[in-house]
């Protein structure tokens, strides 16, 4: 796909600087292998078929090598896992170790012999002399100060005005004080990439690792918000139209659900205001993961799509990647392959080709040639992600926006046309994912890329999974995150690691339970379509465990797979180190990950990295006045947690009234 006559967001002119050289927001070079990867995908799974007319030159099929596939507890597994033998690991993880271990053992074993293997481990999460003991006795104190606080619902429901209040009494700079004293203190490693340096090396040297994550917002009224989220979700064909057009309402802007921050208390949001925004965003997540870079052994650096780019693209592209796979699935109940998984409904070609034939897709003669190949070979059957893999090589990426109208069986667009202008913000999206990507690999850190919500999201995990079949060649850079709480998780966790496994680049995910469900479940009664979200907390946690034993065995499979069980729940991560002792994974192979927010749950956090598992802290900096929107959130958050359960907080006591009778008051933390 050409790019030459591209015009970047401001007045220079596109250049095309080797990776080594510093990549400048101002200049916004694509590779060209990363835009073909890009316009693969974003038709996703369009046959190479325009709206006005069948392009009869389909691109081949992908199905190379299909590897035999051989029954797995609860599930089909491909034998053909890995390029390697399943017992040799990757140079990689041989050579690089997740985080830095403490020099210095342990006073007290926290790795105990499993009564059946003595190979097996497991972790005391009730130690707390050593869960604590890179903390000083003021920080246990302020934990649980902080803890506290978090538990009554006035101060938790008024905390942004208690916080104005407190500014306007104390003035600027005493505020900042009690604020670094308790909430920022307490969740905030600092306003820039030097002042977070000395608190992210002593958790390096307690074994915890960074995800670092500048978490800066802007402080909009719900009023302002729903204003920049119409105006940047809402395209010029739609306004025309007044609503005749081919869009579902799922995927649709609605003003009452335009402040994307109702609801959601552990996430940041952006809202789009023109591409010069979108520019600085590349710039601080740059900045963000340099300051990784300089400051955590193989860390991780976060950011969010919608930072990026315009949130249209982001909702017309999952519009379309939801209507053809849900075409796929049409065609499969014709076949009478109804309510099988989803890896295993297998289309008959000949039957395939005189179904779209029937829907006046193409000519028979046209269909027949779009499946001819050579790495068709002689399966004579068409998977998901065969179909998925199926090429449009079109130079205008609103081309590809198109899709199929089972009643009329023709491909209609989803919008009536794009501007110039939509064209040139969509392209320059793609732009700046690969700018980022860039810079991760050159600084030898992974980007993890959040997720958001079901609307933009099919979009989000597609372009990232794009990033990821480019630059997750050599070892895992790019990870993507999957929320559990979503009905659909575990079909989009086994598709996107079947194709990682044909394809043969290294997998990362990162599990959540997942940050929108009130937001979710609100937006889908009201607007009336069905509810995404699980429908109780503890289908969540099968769902997440079922995703989770699904990768767990992959990496025994295939140590291209990597997998960061980012959870508060205790449970969640005895679960995890079970599972590694039956599967014979062990920490030093550097594939499993766990990961927790900075200032809650010590006691998982740095038993495990002591223990020698790679374990992370979500890292949030920033000035203290532009994240106060994230510490509301955080006591928002706290507030639930802490109510639910009172496990850290007697662990704190435990570990003070520990000190104080072993005269360890003063106790000061040394690494």
């Amino acid at each position: 796909m050409s790019i030459a006559k591209l015009p970047p967001a401001r007045s220079d002119s596109l250049r095309h600087p080797p990776l080594s050289q510093s990549l400048s927001p101002l200049s916004l070079p694509l590779s060209p292998r990363f835009i073909i990867y890009s316009v693969k995908y974003l038709s996703c799974v369009l046959v190479k078929m325009s709206y006005t007319r069948v392009l009869p030159s389909l691109a081949r099929l992908k199905c190379e090598n299909l590897v035999s596939l051989k029954l797995a507890a609860r599930r089909c597994r491909s034998t053909a896992a890995s390029r390697r033998p399943q017992d040799e690991k990757p140079e990689e993880a041989r050579l690089e170790p997740a985080c830095t271990l403490l020099e210095k053992p342990c006073d007290v074993d926290l790795i105990k012999a499993h009564p059946d293997r003595t190979t097996a481990i497991s972790v005391d999460f009730d130690n707390t002399h050593e869960a604590y003991r890179s903390k000083d006795t003021l920080e246990l104190l302020r934990s649980l100060l902080v803890f506290k606080l978090c538990t009554f619902d006035y101060l938790v429901d008024k905390n942004k005005e208690l916080m104005d209040l407190s500014k306007k009494i104390l003035g600027q700079r005493m505020f900042e004080k009690l604020m670094k004293m308790t909430f920022y203190g307490q969740f905030v490693a600092g306003e820039d990439q030097d002042s977070i340096k000395p608190l992210m090396e002593k958790n390096q040297a307690f074994g915890v690792g960074s995800v670092l994550d500048y978490s800066v917002e802007e402080d909009l009224t719900q009023e302002e918000a729903e204003k920049k989220e119409m105006e940047s979700c809402v395209s010029e064909a739609e306004k025309e139209s007044h609503g005749i057009d081919h869009r579902e309402k799922k995927y649709k802007a609605h003003r009452q659900f335009g402040d994307r921050r109702g609801g959601v208390i552990s996430a940041r949001t952006y809202f789009y205001a023109d591409e010069a925004k979108c520019d600085h965003h590349m710039e601080t997540f740059i900045k963000c993961i340099k300051a990784c870079a300089g400051s955590s052994v193989d860390g991780f650096s976060a950011i969010k799509m919608t930072a990026l780019g315009r949130p249209q693209f982001l909702l017309q592209f999952s519009e379309v990647l939801v209507k053809w796979r849900r075409f796929f699935s049409l065609l499969a109940a014709q076949q009478g392959k109804e309510g099988m998984a989803v890896l295993e409904q297998k289309l008959e070609l000949e039957q395939l080709q005189d179904s779209l034939t029937k829907l006046g897709v193409g000519a028979k003669h046209d269909i027949e040639n779009w499946f001819t190949g050579e790495k068709l070979g002689s399966s004579g059957t068409i998977d998901l992600l065969d179909w998925n893999s199926l090429i449009n090589d079109r130079t205008k990426i609103s081309n590809l926006l198109v899709v199929p109208n089972v009643e009329t069986g023709h491909l209609e667009p989803l919008l009536s046309r794009f501007t110039d202008e939509e064209e040139r913000q969509m392209k320059r999206m793609l732009q700046r994912m690969d700018v980022l990507a860039k810079h991760a690999v050159e600084n030898g850190v992974r980007l993890m890329v959040d997720a958001e919500q079901t609307y933009f999201q099919p979009a989000i995990s597609r372009l990232t999974l794009e990033m990821q079949r480019i630059f997750n060649t050599h070892k895992p850079i790019i990870f993507n995150t999957y929320q559990c709480y979503l009905k659909e998780a575990y079909d989009n966790v086994s598709v996107d690691v079947e194709l990682s496994r044909r394809e043969g680049w290294y997998f990362g995910a990162k599990l959540v339970r997942g940050a929108y469900m009130h937001q979710e479940r609100q937006r889908a009664a009201e607007i009336g379509y069905e509810d995404p979200i699980n429908p109780e907390y503890e289908s969540t946690n099968r769902m997440y465990h079922r995703c989770l034993e699904y990768i767990l065995e992959e990496i025994s499979h295939n140590r291209m797979t990597n997998v960061m069980v980012a959870s508060h729940n205790e449970d969640t991560v005895k679960f995890t180190l079970e599972k590694m002792n039956e599967l014979g994974l062990t920490p030093g192979e550097n594939n499993v990950f766990f990961g927790q927010l900075l200032g809650m749950c010590d006691q998982i956090s740095f038993p495990l990295g002591q223990a020698g598992f790679p374990v992370y802290k979500y890292v949030p900096y920033g000035p203290v006045n532009e994240v106060i929107p994230y510490l509301c959130r955080r006591a928002q958050e706290n507030r639930g947690f802490m109510k639910g359960s009172q496990r850290e907080r007697s662990l704190l006591y435990k570990e003070l009234k520990r000190r104080l009778f072993n005269g360890q008051l003063f106790y000061k933390p040394v690494f």
